[in-house]
């Protein structure tokens, strides 16, 4: 009996309501959910009373009520127009994943992932366009996807990661500086006495395979050696292996590859490998990311730095910019691209 009474008198007391709220707070309901949820159309001095109100029965406020008045939904979107198995196992990925939370940290949003995979983007599309969330970071952009379209149609807030390819000049995007990262890295190879230089591009539909081609044959150009030696890859392991096969067929007198990626020139690194040819003496080889595999490949892989956490947080900042208030003014920042040379070159 005693045990009884004890278990009982011991639960806890039911969660304040928001009557309870405005009672305390000496106002109406409606004031009290106004304030509650953005402080619309409420006066200072009742503000105040239902903030302490608040904090003195410690109310938690019903998350789904709250978005009914402010139509926020308080959670942004990672867009990732690339196939799963990608964003799961590219590291790049998870380094997006890891800026963008910290550019998160300090707010009450949380982070949606919606991975759009090519040509069955629909149901993402979807998502965007019935306002499940209030912003939206987009990564891996490819030139034909339709998430730029979503997103402007639905009237949601959000900044890219990589130059867009969309021509609107209107958007907010974080960047690297591609074509300086290229073009230093190719002259990296350059000045090591190389001349036969191949490359393996990126995917021709993205900014970055794009930007990384561009720097490339800038550098040769310039120096007077010929830029016939290309080949397209996916930024995967298994597309740089398979990028490699005819640039050494149609080019067997190459002695250096500029690569568009570290897992691209891992790939290569590899398959030269099975070939018996010799990283760096035989074909020195350089990559773009520094990703963590970068130093522990054997040789460790010359590349380029490619600041995805750095960027991933500029881009949930411009965001968080964008929710607090509208601009009508687009911002752009690009990061400048940085050669750690290691032995493969």
């Amino acid at each position: 009996m005693t045990v009884g009474t004890s278990a009982a008198r011991s639960q806890s007391r039911p969660a304040p309501t928001l009557e309870e709220v405005a009672e305390r707070a000496g106002v109406s309901r409606s004031t009290a959910s106004r304030a509650i949820n953005g402080g619309l159309r409420v006066s200072p001095e009742a503000l105040a009373s239902v903030e302490a109100a608040v904090s003195e029965l410690g109310y938690t406020p019903n998350r789904a009520a709250r978005s009914l008045v402010t139509r926020r939904t308080d959670s942004i979107a990672l867009v990732i127009p690339e196939p799963d198995e990608r964003v799961l196992s590219d590291p790049f990925f998870a380094g997006t994943l890891s800026g963008l939370s910290a550019a998160l940290q300090s707010s009450d949003l949380q982070l949606v992932l919606l991975i759009a995979r090519p040509g069955d983007n629909a149901r993402t599309l979807r998502y965007l366009r019935n306002g499940h969330v209030d912003g939206a970071v987009v990564v891996s952009h490819h030139r034909d996807d339709s998430v730029a379209t979503a997103l402007l149609e639905a009237r949601v807030p959000y900044v890219f990661i990589g130059r867009p390819l969309s021509g609107d000049h209107t958007i907010q995007y974080v960047d690297v500086d591609n074509v300086r990262g290229a073009r230093i890295a190719t002259e990296h190879l350059i000045a090591r006495g190389r001349r036969r230089i191949a490359t393996i591009a990126g995917p021709e539909d993205m900014a970055a395979g794009i930007d990384r081609l561009e720097g490339w044959r800038t550098a040769m150009t310039t120096a007077g050696l010929a830029d016939d030696a290309v080949t397209y890859g996916d930024f995967t392991l298994e597309g740089g292996a398979a990028a490699v096969r005819p640039l050494l067929a149609e080019h067997p007198d190459l002695d250096a590859i500029f690569v568009a990626s570290d897992l691209m020139a891992v790939g290569a690194m590899r398959h030269l490998a099975e070939l018996g040819i010799r990283v760096p003496d035989d074909v020195a080889i350089v990559g773009y990311d520094n990703l963590a595999l970068a130093s522990t490949m054997r040789p460790p892989l010359t590349t380029v730095v490619n600041p995805v956490v750095a960027m991933a947080k500029a881009a949930g900042t411009f965001l968080l910019d964008q929710l607090s208030g509208p601009s009508t003014v687009a911002r752009t920042t690009i990061f400048s691209p940085e050669l750690i040379v290691r032995a493969s070159s």
